[in-house]
């Protein structure tokens, strides 16, 4: 397939845009490069001919419009996104104007350019959004793809938005969708300024590793290459107007994580041993969701997909990625925020 990918240059959008590169297909990269993207993610495809890049912001919709009428796509998978909720709380606007206006300029472009290939019942626009649409859950229970939606965070309140938009367009205008709602990703070239890059940077450089409340808040962890494999099944298998959950079917406390990191850095690197101690309870995140997980039912017996990588094994790659990476992260660590404790001033 041709395949425009929106943040093909972020976290997840480059492991998409690796994947489907690896799987044959005709790729475009569409980014702003803004706080959170590099381009080294994607630099293990940027010489095949099957790839491009083109900076483009999705808030801007004449460019939008071009892009997609230029590169004549089979399908979008739409990635691009602010997407940090510490960020979301100092400054809510650029999440409501990437994330809600961003994607209604994406599904305008990409509704004019399928009708005017004849609107073929094979293209698809492919949402990617995130569990934390639906609000929080108490000791029990897993999100569906029918849970309603309950945002409690300027950031899951636009993917909410965004995702609302997504069928909006497919019930009014046809427009074939599909939206896919994941738990927490980690992996390699994950951004600094999320809790396990962070944890793992801190270590290493002895700095106060910061875990907010008590760690009590759990997560659905995926990691981000099955993740990848997952979008890119669901491109290819979906059925046309569905919602599939992605979830790492690995639920965890984020202490847990926090001191799982540690131990795994204590064989890795013992000079620093023990690197618990460097954990530092702060103050909570303002209105920080207790717990998220999905139920993976209608993606597993569908589509016959589970996640392959159990969090143990995921966060011992994840550890020795970012050891033998320091030429990829040392960089990033200059950049605006990090390093910072970020969504407090409310």
């Amino acid at each position: 397939m041709r395949i425009l990918i929106t943040g093909g240059a972020g976290f997840i959008g480059s492991a998409v845009v690796r994947q489907a590169i690896r799987d044959g297909h005709v790729v475009q990269n569409l980014d702003a490069l803004t706080y959170a993207a590099n381009l080294d993610n994607v630099a293990d495809v940027a010489s095949s001919n099957r790839y491009s890049f083109i900076r483009t912001d999705i808030r801007e919709p004449e460019a939008v419009d071009a892009a997609i009428m230029d590169f004549q796509p089979d399908a979008i998978m739409h990635l691009a996104a602010e997407s940090h909720v510490d960020r979301s709380i100092d400054s809510a606007r650029v999440f409501l104007e990437t994330n809600i206006m961003g994607t209604f300029n994406m599904l305008e472009a990409a509704r004019r350019y399928w009708q005017s290939q004849g609107a073929p019942e094979t293209f698809r626009f492919h949402h990617v959004s995130t569990d934390e649409v639906y609000g929080t859950l108490g000791a029990i229970g897993q999100f569906q793809e029918t849970t309603p939606y309950a945002p409690n965070s300027p950031y899951s309140a636009s993917k909410a938005g965004s995702d609302h938009l997504v069928r909006a367009w497919h019930e009014t205008y046809g427009l074939p969708i599909l939206l896919t709602n994941c738990s927490n990703n980690y992996g390699p070239f994950h951004f600094p300024e999320k809790l396990i890059p962070l944890t793992i940077l801190n270590a290493l450089s002895g700095k106060p590793i910061p875990v907010y409340g008590k760690g009590e808040n759990v997560r659905d962890w995926l990691y981000v290459e099955d993740h990848a494999d997952a979008l890119l099944t669901v491109l290819a298998n979906g059925q046309n107007g569905r919602t599939y959950n992605i979830g790492g079917e690995n639920e965890a406390k984020n202490i847990d994580i926090v001191t799982t990191i540690c131990a795994i850095l204590d064989n890795r690197r013992p000079a620093g041993a023990p690197h618990a101690r460097l954990i530092q309870f702060v103050t909570d995140r303002p209105g920080h969701d207790l717990r998220y997980a999905i139920d993976p039912t209608r993606i597993r017996e569908e589509l016959g997909w589970r996640p392959s990588v159990t969090l143990q094994e995921g966060l011992e790659k994840t550890v020795d990625w970012f050891l033998n990476n320091s030429d990829w992260w040392g960089p990033l660590l200059e950049r605006d925020g990090i390093g910072d404790r970020l969504g407090i001033s409310i």
